[in-house]
């Protein structure tokens, strides 16, 4: 005879030793009818020992038995039956193997009523525990589901051994059912299994929810994450505008390290001797005082490679440098970034009037023109400070004239031309007409 135990971390079926323990085997089978173990949690969870539920206060001293529970929601019955009944301990059932299922017997009371089994039971998560043997009562074996229990034994605990994430009994099937029911449970059956977990508001209840995302961002959170976003990237605006930050999009190089904690004595040679073990280093400057030359006590190393920069960063943490221990960490400045490498996504790596791609050691920086072009351009354009930004396009008067000067040229006969061209006073103005367009050239 065989019940279907479906929880949160996957479903367990059990043999219930029906010949052996027919009143154990009764009272959990009449239980599961009634829905007494749905929602259920396992409030005792023990590594490589037991799991334990079937408590619906959750916090081991509630739960009775299936007669107890008749009596007691009964209105017709006026005979008080106790909560517990007599365990059956068999010497022949022990607990052997993982995946025993044992009635947790309760010990009698201070004021003299009497122990034993009513509604908790547990399943043991190991083999060999035979201690268990005498004091519980075996009534069945997990037949099908060890891989849940390995999950069960692997679940994180707090105080009391409880679960920090609920583990509950979603439902419960029974497969096969032998016994008749007892006098007056057909009414206690419900319509419909409850969909309010029994220990729900206690007190008892202090972990995670059996259907919450411990890692999931909550509204509120993805919200705050948006807002300091947008507000970073004001930030970063302000500060390009002002003249802080080179453009908006910057990141520091991943390539460079900053080393601080220095002795003053410690020059930009010594440095470069320690760091050149991990890699070619393309600069390594030790910051000093304008004015008197002293040493700040911290320095840039700017590796060829960012693999370079990770080895040197993790080898040399809190290292011994001239009786200094020095801090090593990654730059986040961005003062040798300048206005010509911009790390914008949007535009992608790539090749720029053939200056190449990359810098700092990261592929995705790509050189970028700002306002004013830079040497190369000037270069270009014969020596020529221009704005790299505005083109130069003619405006709507000029673009008329010369619309008009090309209509009267092709509509010119040769003999005519040759005549205006001989003319003093045409000569004038077309001296006038490129006197005019020089300035104007001048001007831009």
């Amino acid at each position: 005879m065989s019940v279907l135990l479906e929880t949160s971390l996957g479903d367990l079926v059990i043999d219930l030793e029906v010949d052996l323990c027919p009143k154990t085997c009764e009272n959990f089978l009449k239980l599961c009818k009634l829905y007494y173990y749905n929602l259920n949690a396992f409030f005792n969870v023990q590594k490589d020992f037991l799991a334990q539920t079937g408590d619906p206060t959750a916090t081991g001293t509630g739960g009775e038995s299936i007669w107890s529970y008749i009596n007691n929601n009964s209105q017709s019955s006026t005979r008080t039956v106790p909560r517990f009944f007599t365990p059956e301990i068999l010497p022949k059932l022990k607990h052997q193997t993982k995946g025993t299922v044992s009635m947790a017997v309760a010990p009698p009371s201070e004021s003299g009523a009497l122990g034993g089994c009513a509604s908790q039971f547990f399943v043991t998560l190991a083999d060999s525990t035979e201690y268990l043997d005498g004091v519980h009562a075996v009534f069945g074996h997990v037949v099908e589901g060890l891989d849940t229990l390995d999950k069960l034994n692997e679940v994180f605990v707090g105080k009391d051994f409880r679960p920090m994430k609920d583990v509950r009994i979603r439902h419960v099937v029974i497969l096969d059912d032998p016994f008749p029911d007892p006098p007056g449970l057909e009414p206690l059956i419900p319509s419909n299994p409850p969909t309010k977990p029994p220990d729900a508001g206690s007190n008892s209840f202090f972990g995670i929810g059996e259907d919450e995302d411990p890692l999931a961002t909550l509204p509120e959170e993805e919200e705050e994450k948006k807002r300091r976003e947008a507000a970073a990237k004001s930030s970063a605006l302000t500060l390009e505008m002002v003249g802080d930050l080179p453009f908006a999009n910057v990141r520091p190089p991943e390539n460079v390290l900053f080393v601080c904690k220095l002795n003053p004595v410690t020059r930009d040679e010594d440095l470069e001797l320690i760091f050149s073990r991990f890699g070619v280093i393309m600069s390594c400057q030790v910051i000093r005082d304008k004015k008197t030359g002293d040493s700040l006590q911290y320095a840039f190393i700017e590796f060829d490679k960012r693999e370079d920069a990770e080895q040197a960063y993790f080898k040399m943490q809190n290292v011994l440098v001239d009786d200094r221990r020095i801090w090593v960490d990654f730059s986040q400045s961005v003062a040798k970034a300048n206005d010509y490498w911009s790390n914008d996504i949007t535009r992608g790596p790539g090749k720029k009037r053939g200056l190449g791609s990359g810098f700092g050691g990261r592929e995705d920086l790509v050189q970028t023109r700002r306002y004013r072009d830079d040497g190369h351009d000037r270069r270009e354009r014969g020596g020529r400070g221009e704005y790299g930004m505005v083109f130069d396009v003619p405006s709507s008067d000029s673009r008329r004239k010369d619309r008009d000067r090309d209509s009267r040229k092709r509509s010119r006969s040769p003999e005519r031309e040759r005549r205006r061209s001989a003319s003093p006073r045409r000569n004038d103005r077309r001296d006038r007409d490129r006197d005019y367009e020089r300035r104007r050239d001048r001007k831009r």
